[in-house]
């Protein structure tokens, strides 16, 4: 595995979040608790180990910005994206961690509450994640 690899890998994580976070929410509301808490600590892992690759690639690239290859409407498209995903994944680093430490606390009104919140953020940060990936590395790379 290379330096280059790591994007793949971290939109790969992004994706497997997506979906346990997608199943985490459907188990919960058909009334599958116990599997509902499996998925969505899967879910926090994954996106733990996401955030090690992501902090990772920008140390070893030295915090080299990625440029994007979109031009036109795309191009505001694509910003308007990443400036949302960049600013809601920052609250996620609070609102998933808090969200969980209610459920352990077994005050799982708080954490209703606060899921209400937390799922639609990081359901929108881990699907924008996937798609800043593809919009960097696969649809509209920077000329080399």
């Amino acid at each position: 595995m290379s330096i280059r690899d790591i994007p793949a890998l971290n939109a790969t994580l992004n994706g497997l979040a997506t979906v346990l976070i997608t199943a985490g929410f459907i188990l919960i509301k058909t009334g599958r608790k116990e599997a509902h808490r499996k998925v969505m600590t899967t879910a926090m892992v994954v996106s733990a180990l996401f955030l090690v690759g992501y902090v990772t690639h920008k140390i070893l690239i030295r915090g080299v910005h990625t440029p994007f290859g979109g031009e036109g409407l795309i191009r505001t498209v694509y910003y308007v994206m990443l400036v949302s995903h960049i600013l809601l994944a920052i609250s996620i680093a609070y609102l998933v961690p808090r969200t969980f430490l209610f459920a352990l606390q077994g005050n799982y009104e708080r954490h209703k509450a606060w899921a209400k919140w937390t799922f639609p953020i990081w359901y929108y940060v881990s699907v924008t994640g996937v798609l800043v990936y593809f919009s960097l590395y696969q649809w509209w790379p920077a000329a080399k």
